[in-house]
């Protein structure tokens, strides 16, 4: 079959197996910009045994694709393989049989046309450099880690470009708890990239009918989204623990909205993305759920926990914790207003108790609520002009 016309991507099914999905087709053998995608581009390796590397290499396989799961721990891949079921991050959930875990890069990443990289940002460098010799060439990567490399403030899709030379890189991010992922409650996310293949081979793998994909092209601003919002998810916890009540964590929330649009903005990003799923929608789940790893820190600080004690109750990495020193770090050197997140810092790192600081934020400058529409500079010199000044 020769190639079509360049135009929109088109998903034709044509082969007589079984269709499956929302879409109603079979992701074996599809037809792609015109040109028929092979079963090498057909495989799906997922690197990462975590909870949400888990969910989403269980939807591809839902959705008929060949899926590969890489991870450490010869044990867990060992019950991945003979129980379905990954007993550390989701042992009530039963994963695709089609899920088939190894822990050999090269074995999970041959022949595999999209690789969604499940690490958290410690150690995600190293796993993405260890990978390469294994990666095809025209391979989609896709980070859907929420956090911020030390070095050099940079997010995983940097990461990705650095070490990959890759063409097709993308983010998936979004208000995604990976337990309610794997019970198949409804659930929306965003895969932004600036290249069309990478969204729709991604929308087409991960679709189905409750687990929706989204798509943007501003790459920077979805994965920024998902890194600033787990600040703001540790003092939400904070907040519930200490008592405070639904005012409180609403204005929590719509003060944490605009310092994210803040710093994102000088950063150079797109502040009308996070209006939207990676932006708004992340921060309301993260800041309202006991599930959120993020929350579960705030809170057991808001019991008068100390942060070692917070994390290691966790059991598990809440990116929030190193992210809040960074933004924090990089606040101050770009000259950018955010008191939240200065204010988590101190408590975090200065041992500042949770409930002087909120008493702190209350007492400081009041000013403008949408700065796109009043400039915070503005009220400033309207404090100024009127001969009073609130901070």
């Amino acid at each position: 079959m020769s190639p079509g016309p360049a135009g929109p991507a088109r998903f034709v099914a044509v082969s007589n197996a079984p269709t499956r999905g929302v879409f109603g087709y079979n992701p074996a053998n599809i037809l792609l910009h015109g040109a028929i995608m092979s079963d090498e581009h057909n495989r799906v390796a997922v690197l990462g045994g975590g909870s949400f590397g888990t969910a989403l290499a269980s939807i591809a396989a839902d959705n008929g694709f060949e899926v590969r799961q890489w991870l450490r721990d010869a044990e867990l891949a060992a019950q991945i393989n003979r129980e379905h079921r990954n007993g550390r991050y989701l042992p009530d959930f039963a994963i695709n049989l089609a899920v088939v875990a190894h822990t050999q890069l090269a074995e999970a990443l041959q022949g595999a046309g999209l690789v969604l990289v499940a690490i958290p940002s410690k150690g995600f460098r190293d796993v993405v450099r260890q990978a390469r010799p294994w990666l095809e060439p025209e391979c989609i990567l896709v980070s859907t880690t929420k956090g911020i490399q030390e070095d050099g403030f940079k997010l995983m899709s940097r990461i990705l470009e650095e070490e990959t030379d890759g063409q097709h890189i993308g983010v998936l991010s979004g208000p995604n708890l990976a337990s309610e992922v794997a019970q198949h409650q409804l659930t929306a996310s965003v895969i932004a990239s600036h290249d069309p293949l990478t969204r729709t081979r991604v929308q087409t793998a991960l679709g189905c009918d409750y687990f929706r994909v989204y798509a943007s092209n501003d790459r920077y601003g979805v994965e920024l989204g998902g890194a600033l919002k787990n600040i703001y998810a540790i003092a939400a916890g904070m907040a519930a623990a200490l008592g405070m009540g639904e005012n409180t964590r609403s204005m929590l929330m719509t003060r944490a909205l605009a310092e994210m649009s803040r710093f994102a903005v000088a950063q150079g990003a797109n502040p009308m993305t996070f209006l939207g799923l990676a932006g708004v929608g992340d921060l309301i789940v993260t800041c309202s759920s006991s599930l959120s790893r993020n929350y579960r820190v705030g809170f057991a600080l808001g019991e008068g926990r100390s942060l070692d004690e917070a994390v290691e109750a966790l059991g598990q990495v809440a990116e929030g914790v190193n992210t809040v020193r960074l933004v924090r770090d990089m606040a101050h050197q770009e000259g950018v207003y955010m008191p939240l997140a200065e204010g988590l810092y101190q408590v975090l790192f200065r041992d500042v108790p949770a409930r002087d600081m909120a008493r702190l934020l209350m007492q400081g400058e009041q000013s403008s609520d949408v700065e796109f529409v009043l400039p915070r500079e503005n009220v400033q010199q309207d404090h100024r002009d009127s001969g009073h000044n609130d901070g």
